[in-house]
Parts: structure tokens; sequence; C-alpha cells
């Protein structure tokens, strides 16, 4: 029997790594003489480094760069296995894990340090990329992470404006002379998983600023920065990116990638499962478990355990999903290719219960659903 081990993380409790071998733990004491292939995913967000360099054999390089705040942070990216292409998390450097809640401020909060991630990769060679947005502490429009790429970006006085989206007030001119020229050769794949504008009701500060620390009055004028910073892009760039789909991810990250850098915007998990070669490692396998910290309806949406499930449906190979919770319209993942659910709480118990607990529950749960596929006697 082939199973196919391949989840997302358990955010604030377990790794994607972490969950696979636990899984496979439980799955053991059942069936010992099964052949397990554990392929941690990620979305995008916090974990594609670890998930892509665990699949594909690379390794993790650490980096000390600018941090949201302007600080010194320690940050990170990954080699894959092919030794060629590079992952990259906006959150390992420009995240807003890395800002305490109180100090949340996207008039203030830069990018630079993913772009310092970029470079350093350049550095060393590399020219391929794939890099994950989410969970950013920014609204600048990616403008931190390109200053560290060499643009400039001008007041009327000819002098570099300041660190944060704000500071897109007095930007004046944008001189891309000094670009780094590695980048004319790089393919950048950008896992993104928003539609969302630059501006408006639905764009990067509206949406997102609020969650990164952004009053009602904030998200007013960086609005407006933003709206200023795209007219100056078509002006100097030659470029219309306001209205793009997914313009606005990661504070306008999304807007910055597709005018200025060789970039293309796709679903995190495609990008991931691209890379790991899930579609080779399907075929021939008689199931696919997999799972995340939460199901429910909005799971459909471009989550990782439903991209897993609809390469698996392609292959006529059943999945089942183990969850640390299953939340309203969870259900709905049944039309995307999975057969069952399990949730791995099993009783009443407060979150922090829970996640200290993530790890027993997930072994005994995975345990669980190999017992009832060995006692019905599945035909696996």
């Amino acid at each position: 029997m082939k199973v196919i081990i391949a989840p997302d993380s358990f955010k604030e409790s377990l790794s994607s790594l972490e969950v696979a071998a636990e899984i496979e733990a439980g799955f053991r004491d059942v069936f010992p003489q099964a052949d397990y292939v554990k392929l941690p995913i990620a979305d995008g967000g916090e974990g594609t480094v670890e998930a892509l360099v665990a699949a594909t054999g690379g390794q993790v390089m650490d980096a000390e760069v600018v941090g949201p705040l302007g600080e010194k942070v320690n940050a990170f990216y990954g080699v894959c296995g092919d030794e060629r292409t590079v992952v990259i998390e906006m959150a390992a450097a420009s995240g807003l894990a890395l800002v305490l809640p109180e100090l949340r401020n996207p008039l203030m909060t830069t990018s630079y340090g993913t772009g310092e991630l970029i470079r350093m990769s350049l550095d060393a060679g590399y020219l391929d990329f794939v890099i994950g947005i989410g969970g950013s502490a920014t609204n600048d429009g990616g403008v931190g992470m390109l200053q560290a790429l060499g643009v400039r970006f001008l007041d009327r006085d000819g002098k570099e404006i300041g660190y944060g989206g704000g500071s897109l007030a007095g930007l004046a001119r944008i001189d891309v002379s000094g670009l780094d020229a590695r980048l004319v050769d790089a393919q950048i794949e950008v896992a993104c998983d928003v539609n969302n504008p630059l501006t408006g009701p639905t764009g990067a500060s509206a949406v997102f600023g609020p969650q990164k620390g952004a009053t009602p009055e904030m998200v007013a004028e960086l609005d407006r920065c933003l709206a200023h910073y795209a007219e100056l892009i078509r002006r100097d760039i030659g470029k219309d990116v306001e209205t793009e789909p997914g313009a606005g991810a990661a504070g306008g990250m999304g807007a910055a990638l597709l005018a200025f850098l060789p970039a293309q915007l796709r679903p995190g998990v495609q990008i991931v499962i691209g890379h790991i070669g899930l579609e080779e490692l399907v075929t021939g396998a008689d199931l696919v478990i997999t799972g995340e910290g939460c199901i429910d309806a909005q799971s459909v949406f471009g989550k990782a355990p439903v991209g897993i499930a609809e390469v698996a449906r392609k292959h006529a190979v059943p999945v089942i999903a183990i969850a640390g919770s299953l939340g309203q319209g969870a259900e709905d993942v049944g039309q995307c290719g999975i057969s069952a659910l399990f949730s791995v709480v099993p009783g009443p118990s407060s979150l922090e219960q829970a996640l200290a607990a993530a790890a027993d529950n997930v072994r005994m749960t995975a345990r669980n659903v190999a017992a009832v596929i060995s006692l019905t006697k599945t035909a696996l």
C-alpha cells in the first residue's frame, strides 16, 4: 500500500512537516509495511520555504535583513534540491508576526528586507524564484523591496523617500535606472491567493490594512498614497497595474512585482504542487491524506487540501483530510475530491489545550483512520 501524506501546517502548533510525521506514525501502528511518502505542503504563506525545502531535499539559508520597522531581524530563504530555485517568504523578512501588536502601523512598515533576500539570492547566483507574499506587515506598495533592489523613489527635492506606506505621499519621481540588471534574466513565480486590486474599497488598504494596525483614518490615507503611487507608475514606468487582480496583495507588493519585475502571480498551492512533483508521486498511490488547521467553507478557494485533492482526483486516488477543527461549510470540500473529514480534537477543550496536544491528537486520529480502513477491508 502506497500512502501519500501531504498536509499543510496547523498554525500556531505544528509545521506541515510535523503534521506529516505524526500522521505517518499513527498509520504505521496499523499498517507498518506500507510505503509512506511525506510531502509537507504550503499555500505561499508561512511554511512555504520549509515545505519546498523538505520535499525537494534542499536547504535553508539564514540571513540578517531590515525588518518591518527598520530594525535588523533574523530571516531566511530556501534553496530547493534542484540547486536552482530559491524560495522566499515575505513573512520571514517583512511579516506581521515580526511586529508587536502595539507597534503595528502600516504607515511606517517597510518591505525592504524582502528585497534584501532577493538581492542575496542573486548574489549567490540564483535566478529562479518562488516568492510567497502572505503574512506581510506592510502597505508600502512593495517600494521598500524595490529600494533594496536599486529603484529610487524620489521626493520633490530629489531625495529618497523614507520607509512605510505613508511616505508615498511625498513621492514625486520613480527612477528605475539602478534596478538590479540581473533581474532581467530572472524567473519569478509569486504565490498569491487574492485577487484584490491595489486601491479602492476592495484594495490593499481597505481590506488588509486593519489587520496590520490601520485605523479607519490610516486606511483612507494609505489608499490615497497607493493611488498616487499607481499614477506615478503609469507616468514613469508606463504600466497600469492599479486594477490588476492581485495588485493589492501584501499591501501592494503584488503591484510592485507586476510593474517592476518579471513576475507571474499564481495560486500558491499550485506553485508548491508543481515544484514537489505531486502529479508523478500520486500516480500509483492507494491513498492520499491531507489536512490543515481548520477546514471550512473557505477551504474550497485555493487552500492546500483542496489543491491536493484535485490532483488526486485526476488519478482516481481517494483523499482523506485530517484537520485541527472543522468549521461551518467544511462539507463543501467533498465536491473537490475529499472523501472524508476528521477533526483531531477528541472532546471539549480550550484553544490553548488543543494547541498543546496537537501532535498527540493528530497521531491518534491518524491511527483511528487507519484502524477503520483495516477493519472495513477497504480495497487499497
